[in-house]
């Protein structure tokens, strides 16, 4: 109240909240958030329409597109929201876990401040009982083997796809996804996920969606006669104009006759022509007639009609306007290199493929690079059958190549269906009746597992009916401190609404999002609880009345 004064005394028509109040508005606004996005949890969750101001409609049950693309306008949901959405850029998954560990967390800190313990104590505790948490993350760990590797990327991708879109199509793009990211993966060096090409194409299924150890050009072909299909092929790479180039600067060209005209445009004409002989030499000398050999130019620039029509007369297939992210990603799956004049061309300058054809599809034309030696990166076609299905398994896609990565990366996975959780609220209990824990932050840190426990809760609730998720829930608890330490694993079988073990069920989860969610819980939480006024800022208020 004597903040509410000092505010007054500085700003009459100043807005602020404090004491409990500013308490009580960031935790309603942490748990009006989490409510929200709790119903989308799993793969039993459910999903949200976002109508824009225009009329667009997007489905979607992505805990990241939901608060990057929803209006929040209370200013604590918005701080969680961002750093929520800043740790799936960074790992690719676990933000609705996030949220509701957050508003779990200042749940239950309202009920402390509410038996008398001061936010300061709350705040302790709390981090006492993050960093304990993640020190039991890592006794959890599952470590990945040469024997064991494969099926822990797999699942773990299952895992991750499972809870975005339809099972039907989980089992074939999780193994694409881990071909997928085996492709580019080099030894000692992180992944990049850059080198793998998304490219969708509104065609036939969602369950067509496979990845293609090569490339998918979204161009073909710019001349009739070109080849369609070509077999055993080199493969040039280069960023040379095929075309006229207009003056980077601002000058013309003068002449006194017609005859002049045609000797300039005729000179143009050669130097263009030039280099459209030199690649039909390469060709005739690498390629020779009789031979099943043959040759493509990919160009990051253009080729005008004119050339076009001298490689097609003899048998080149020509790509013009290649993007420029593909250039890299051309060499590194092909081979070769991409050449910047055709000065001294060597084979050894040119890539190969086994296969290279056009795909026509309506107005659109595909170009499929396939049949690679050692492809360095890949493609993961999409296909749907509208623009709603192609969205979905886009934003799983990305979603499942960060878990492999993330596994790869951190060496292991945990158990997934909220294993982790259980076992860690255990693990606190016990922690917390340690003798060198202050008896003042006893209850503070078993509260903090408390927290933990709202993912499996939720998890329950979308895989029962008729009030047995408390049930489920007090189950699976005691299958944790039953088994508490010991190796074994508990938790959630949606579809039977049962306790079973997630590591037969192939349900992993991200080691570094586990990490992450804990961070981010204790960090959020203490620093909203040690807020005790909310003001607006930004303005010196309005004039005097």
């Amino acid at each position: 109240m004597a903040s509410a004064t000092a505010m007054q005394y500085l700003n009459p028509n100043g807005a602020s909240v404090g004491g409990k109040e500013a308490m009580a508005f960031n935790i309603s606004g942490a748990k009006g958030l989490m409510n929200v996005l709790k119903t989308n949890l799993g793969p039993m969750g459910t999903m949200k329409m976002l109508v824009g101001g225009a009329g667009q409609i997007k489905m979607t049950k992505d805990g990241s597109v939901l608060l990057g693309e929803m209006q929040i306008q209370h200013p604590t949901a918005t701080l969680i929201a961002r750093a929520a959405t800043a740790m799936d850029d960074e790992t690719g998954d676990g933000t609705t876990s996030t949220v509701i560990m957050i508003g779990e967390a200042l749940s239950q800190a309202e009920e402390l401040v509410s038996e008398g313990i001061h936010p300061r104590t709350i705040a302790e505790g709390y981090d006492l009982a993050a960093a304990e948490a993640i020190k039991f993350l890592v006794t959890r760990k599952i470590a990945m083997t040469a024997d064991n590797e494969r099926e822990l990327l797999d699942n773990i991708a299952r895992t991750a796809l499972a809870t975005k879109i339809n099972p039907e199509l989980v089992d074939n793009l999780a193994a694409g996804l881990v071909d997928a990211i085996n492709t580019v993966r080099e030894k000692d060096e992180q992944i990049d996920l850059h080198m793998i090409e998304i490219m969708h194409m509104r065609h036939k299924l969602g369950s067509e969606t496979q990845f293609i150890p090569g490339l998918v050009l979204d161009h073909g072909g710019r001349h009739p006669e070109m080849p369609k299909h070509v077999e055993n092929c080199y493969i040039l790479t280069c960023n040379v104009s095929l075309e006229y180039e207009k003056s980077e600067l601002n000058s013309g060209f003068y002449y006194k006759s017609a005859a002049d005209k045609e000797k300039m445009a005729g000179a143009e004409r050669k130097t263009v022509d030039e280099r459209c002989q030199l690649i039909v030499a390469l060709k005739n000398k690498l390629c020779p007639p009789g031979s099943d050999k043959n040759l493509v130019v990919i160009n990051q620039k253009g080729i005008d009609p004119l050339s076009l029509d001298i490689l097609a007369r003899n048998g080149i297939l020509g790509l013009r306007r290649a993007k420029r992210r593909n250039m890299e990603r051309i060499a590194l799956c092909c081979g070769g290199e991409a050449v910047n004049h055709f000065d001294d061309l060597k084979e050894s300058d040119l890539g190969y493929a086994g296969l290279v054809y056009e795909h026509v599809l309506g107005d659109e034309k595909y170009t499929f690079i396939e049949k690679v030696k050692n492809p360095k990166s890949g493609t993961i076609l999409l296909k749907g059958p509208n623009d709603h299905t192609i969205a979905q398994i886009k934003e799983a896609v990305r979603d499942g190549l960060r878990a492999v990565r993330n596994a790869i990366e951190d060496g292991g996975v945990v158990a997934g269906a909220g294993d982790f959780e259980s076992a860690c609220k255990v693990h606190l209990d016990h922690y917390a009746d340690r003798k060198d824990v202050k008896d003042a932050l006893t209850p503070v840190i078993k509260a903090f597992g408390d927290a933990l426990m709202g993912v499996p809760k939720i998890l329950a609730e979308s895989a029962t009916e008729g009030g047995a998720a408390p049930a489920l829930r007090h189950t699976l608890l005691r299958h944790a401190r039953e088994a508490y330490g010991t190796d074994s694993h508990f938790g959630l079988d949606l579809e039977s609404g049962c306790v079973t073990d997630p590591l037969a069920s192939g349900v992993m989860d991200s080691f570094r999002v586990k990490k992450q969610q804990l961070e981010a819980t204790a960090v959020i939480a203490t620093q909203l609880l040690l807020i005790d006024e909310v003001m607006k800022a930004g303005g010196r208020g309005g004039k005097a009345e």
